[in-house]
């Protein structure tokens, strides 16, 4: 071979390699992982989604990549963050949070989408039907708003003297109206007079609380939503600063030392958003996948805090406990 060729020859080569590679790489699917909240305050969640996409033997940097946007709790950034991702033209958008997968629809109409949404996707207008989604939306409803009168039962036991309890409710989430409605029947059921407060934005934490002193409230009830989730911490710490006995949707407040929690498994829920979006990559429609309701509910109760605050759990309340935190 003569010089020159074999110099052609491996100038071609070298130009090949990385071409070959880099169309190797972006035949990988990828996900688009669309969230209200911060990375930060979801690692465990995110570890479930990815076991639920490893279900299907999909592992990330291996299988499919994942473009993550986080809105770090300003909602008026979700929009752009969808835009965004659609402009990637990623594979399938994962849209966690009732804001979250509205922006997600309204950015795209081809792009197959899988949501985790707390309220009725149907009233909602994701979806058509539970069991026949229609068009390029399916997802997973954890339906924690239905139980959001439980938290009123609950907490009316381990207070059975309340004379006012509060409410803390995101007046951004969609689903608040119907919540707040299902507390006023709730109201009259357990015969404890509930004062609904709203808060959107972190500034809103300390006037909620400041006005639950105003009116003696004897307890607090959190509305399961996606903002309040990734404030956990900070709403816990509240509610032992100002002695307020409170029960809140999901058990990472119990275990950030809330009194008390009742509401869908969370990574179970993640976990099923990832088996469905794995199921997509695989080619299967989100008309056709139903729209899965996790109905696991966890009881959690924690002893510790409930002796700072001179608490007593009754028996039957301890002995229905899928967890009990000494």
């Amino acid at each position: 071979m003569r010089r020159r060729d074999f110099i052609s020859l491996l100038v071609g080569a070298t130009v090949t390699w990385p071409l070959a590679a880099r169309s190797q790489q972006e035949a990988m699917p990828v996900i688009g992982f669309l969230h209200g909240t911060s990375p930060e305050s979801r690692r465990a969640e995110v570890a479930a989604f990815h076991r639920g996409l490893s279900d299907s033997s999909y592992v990330e940097g291996q299988d499919v990549a994942v473009e993550y946007r986080w809105a770090e709790g300003k909602y008026d950034r979700l929009p752009a963050l969808a835009a965004d991702l659609v402009d990637r033209r990623v594979s399938v958008i994962a849209a966690f949070g009732t804001a979250a997968a509205l922006v997600a629809r309204a950015a795209t109409t081809t792009i197959p989408i899988v949501f985790l949404v707390g309220g009725d996707p149907v009233a909602l207008g994701l979806v058509a039907s539970l069991s026949r989604p229609g068009g390029s939306v399916t997802g997973v409803t954890p339906l924690n708003d239905d139980l959001g009168p439980k938290l009123l039962e609950l907490l009316h036991e381990v207070v059975p003297k309340a004379a006012i309890i509060g409410y803390l409710v995101n007046p951004k989430n969609a689903t608040s109206d119907a919540l707040s409605r299902q507390v006023r029947v709730a109201e009259r059921t357990i015969g404890h007079r509930v004062h609904i407060l709203h808060a959107s934005s972190e500034h809103d934490f300390e006037p909620a609380f400041a006005t639950l002193d105003q009116i003696r409230a004897d307890g607090l009830c959190v509305q399961g939503d996606t903002f309040f989730n990734g404030r956990r911490e900070q709403l816990v710490a509240l509610a032992a600063h100002h002695s307020i006995p409170t029960v809140y949707a999901f058990r990472d407040y119990a275990a950030a030392g809330g009194l008390m929690s009742y509401g869908t498994s969370l990574s179970d829920a993640y976990r099923e958003v990832g088996v469905y979006a794995s199921r997509i990559l695989k080619g299967e429609k989100p008309a056709d996948l139903p729209v899965q309701q996790s109905v696991k509910v966890e009881l959690v109760v924690n002893l510790k805090t409930a002796r700072a605050l001179g608490l007593t759990f009754p028996l039957s309340l301890l002995g229905r406990a899928d967890d009990v935190i000494e």
